[in-house]
């Protein structure tokens, strides 16, 4: 079973992605903080880098983004997008010949800032629908890898290749497997409206300019996610039902019934164990079914994964043990990676085996596992010392990136959660303390950073909450208190 959960706050919107009851993937957005991926902006080519075949472009952000030759000319995107190879046969042109300095430009983010660097951008665009991606910089049809039927490929590409206009190409999603042509027709035809709409903005708006931003997080998870393999879409939020169910009518209407209003008096993340799923994807140890545990490292340079078999009970002979923990890790390795979202390049010690048949078991297992995952990923190969390198594409922040900062306790040798996660989780438990009967006051001792953020950014959300349930709320600033500690309190 599979399922979507939106948990809602005025400033916090939460999203959960399940699958048979396992939290998979995890995305939050914030008031002011929302992400860049997907937006298009109208730039200036400000410096070429030749000896690194770059440019740095102007478009309007704090951190100028950052602009690759092979994201500047069209046949790269194709052999990444198509899953073609041979561009290694091919002689990429100078930067200094594609690009030149006070240049217009437009370009699409394509990776968040990610530390000192600034977004990465492409000069290749594409405008997503439900069923279909339009391409108005390439002319070719491509079909989803994740649908993998031979002949439902060839109906969707006869399909697509049927309607796409001349000038444009186009990429059919995997939402549109099992879909009938009015529907992929219906979602060109706004694809395409939208898209002249932009023509027009680029044409009279001055660099640096947005032109295109893309949605809000609730109706993208729906466009990108709702599919007839999701049963049910709950959030918490009427105002936020309302809009889903708008958008759903719009773009997916034969799926709009499965959006629903939950309506508990228990936290919807709390009642399917969201809450739990999310601290343990903070922890560095994660433990496996059996007794196994793996542990997970993020730095700069790699992801590190070692496999440990703990407690797990031993079998007859020390390579079965192996290969029973190693299945298991793998298959937990490749939710964990979903769910914390991370990227680049990861290495994998697994507990060595002996023998190439269990290698290649491994192996198969782990690809498998993979292939649920949206985001593209690789495995390299399985080196002599028996590490399995692998990439994972990375576009937005991890998971621990998002939720915690660098700790001021150990000079960034490890992280807290933020501020702003500690103040969003305080008033969560406000607001399920301020529904109860009988006690008027209460008072929230925290961190002196967390005071602050409560009685001034949070001030206005305090305030409605003592407003709607007629409660006093006092914060209480407490300098010897762990940045992610609180004590709530109730009196007369």
């Amino acid at each position: 079973m599979k399922r979507i959960l939106i948990n809602a706050l005025p400033k916090e919107i939460r999203v959960a992605i399940l699958e048979d009851e396992q939290l998979v993937e995890f995305y939050v957005e914030r008031k002011g903080s929302r992400g860049i991926v997907g937006n298009i902006y109208k730039g200036k080519v400000l410096k070429i880098l030749p000896a690194i075949q770059a440019a740095f472009i102007d478009i309007g952000k704090y951190k100028n983004a950052f602009l690759y030759v092979k994201d500047a000319v069209s046949w790269e995107f194709e052999d990444e997008l198509f899953g073609e190879s041979n561009h290694q046969e091919r002689e990429l042109p100078p930067i200094e010949e594609v690009l030149t300095p006070g240049q217009e430009v437009i370009v699409q983010i394509t990776k968040e800032p990610l530390g000192t660097k600034g977004p990465r951008v492409t000069t290749n665009l594409t405008i997503p629908g439900h069923y279909l991606i339009l391409l108005p910089t390439i002319k070719k049809v491509g079909i989803s890898r994740r649908i993998i039927n031979e002949q439902e490929r060839e109906r969707l590409k006869n399909i697509a290749e049927e309607l796409c206009p001349i000038d444009y190409g186009v990429i059919v999603r995997t939402a549109a497997e099992g879909a009938v042509k009015e529907d992929l027709e219906k979602d060109l035809h706004y694809l395409l409206k939208m898209w002249k709409s932009l023509e027009n903005k680029m044409e009279n708006k001055p660099p640096p300019s947005l032109i295109y931003q893309d949605l809000e997080i609730v109706p993208k998870i729906l466009r990108d996610i709702l599919s007839e393999d999701v049963d049910e879409v709950l959030t918490d939020s009427l105002p936020e039902y309302r809009r889903a169910l708008s958008f759903a009518k719009g773009f997916i209407p034969k799926l709009s019934g499965r959006i629903k209003l939950y309506d508990r008096e228990e936290p919807i993340f709390e009642f399917f164990k969201v809450e739990e799923a999310i601290e343990k994807a903070l922890s560095r140890k994660v433990f496996l079914p059996g007794g196994g545990y793996i542990v997970i490292d993020e730095t700069e340079a790699l992801i590190s994964i070692d496999v440990n078999s703990g407690k797990f009970k031993k079998s007859a002979n020390l390579e079965e043990t192996a290969l029973n923990v190693n299945c298991k890790a793998a298959k937990e390795i490749a939710r964990q990676l979903r769910l914390r979202n991370v990227g680049g390049i990861i290495v994998i010690d697994f507990i060595d085996m002996k023998f190439e048949d269990n290698k290649k078991k491994l192996i198969e297992v782990l690809e498998w596992e993979l292939s649920k995952d949206r985001a593209k990923t690789k495995i390299v190969n399985m080196s002599d010392l028996g590490l399995i390198e692998m990439t994972r594409k990375r576009v937005k922040k991890s998971l621990g990136r998002s939720l915690t900062m660098t700790c001021p306790y150990c000079e960034g040798k490890g992280r807290v959660k933020s501020v702003d996660t500690v103040a969003f989780e305080i008033e969560r438990e406000l607001l399920l303390l301020a529904r109860e009967n009988g006690k008027r006051k209460i008072k929230v001792y925290v961190h002196p950073m967390v005071a602050e953020k409560l009685k001034v950014d949070e001030k206005d959300i305090i305030e409605r909450i003592e407003s709607l349930f007629g409660k006093e709320i006092k914060i209480v600033s407490v300098s010897d208190y762990h940045i992610e500690n609180f004590t709530i309190s109730k009196s007369d």
